[in-house]
């Protein structure tokens, strides 16, 4: 998946974004849309429909298989590599994620809740804290803190156009770049 995903991934980034995507992407109020934790990363999706029926999407955890979905539709394109085998895997356990334990995924929400310039202040930040700590100026357990300073001191307004997104991102990227230079001790 690369460095910055797989910290993503382990920080629960990832699922703060996706939520965020979703909102946006289908409409969702924010109470309409849960994270749970899938240990074992075979599900990485989940639908449920008006009905209460579930529309899960199962595979070896590699996003490969996603991301070709993605890239294809309904069409289906040949993948090479190991299948799922659900009987090896037996059980699936899902989790409620432990918010104190993962507060990037808390701080997603809240940017996707709040809106505006927000959403792409925490990006912006993550993006910098995930980098200083692939560059070993960040301990991992910092990464939430550099976020969250950013957002408290963001005073954009929502962006209109994509150069006033652009604008928000450069100021946070710099912002956050302080914050890791200064130290959080």
């Amino acid at each position: 998946m690369g460095a910055k995903i797989t910290i993503d991934s382990a920080t629960l980034m990832n699922k703060g974004l996706e939520v965020i995507e979703a909102r946006h992407l289908f409409g969702l109020p924010d109470e309409r849309i849960e994270v749970g934790v899938h240990p074992g990363s075979w599900v990485h999706s989940c639908v449920e429909f008006v009905d209460g029926a579930l529309l899960a999407q199962l595979g070896q955890p590699d996003m490969r298989l996603p991301l070709l979905y993605a890239i294809t539709g309904e069409r289906r394109w040949p993948l090479a590599g190991p299948r799922l085998d659900l009987l090896a895997v037996g059980a699936l356990r899902f989790e409620a994620p432990d918010l104190a334990r993962f507060p990037c995924l808390r701080l997603a929400r809240e940017a996707g809740r709040a809106g505006g310039a927000a959403p792409v202040v925490l990006n912006a930040a993550n993006e910098v804290a995930v980098a200083s700590l692939l560059a070993g100026e960040l301990r991992y357990i910092d990464i939430a803190t550099v976020i969250a300073r950013c957002l408290d001191a963001s005073r954009s307004a929502a962006p209109r156009e994509l150069a006033e997104v652009l604008a928000i991102d450069t100021q946070t990227r710099h912002q956050a770049a302080a914050i890791v230079a200064r130290g959080l001790t």
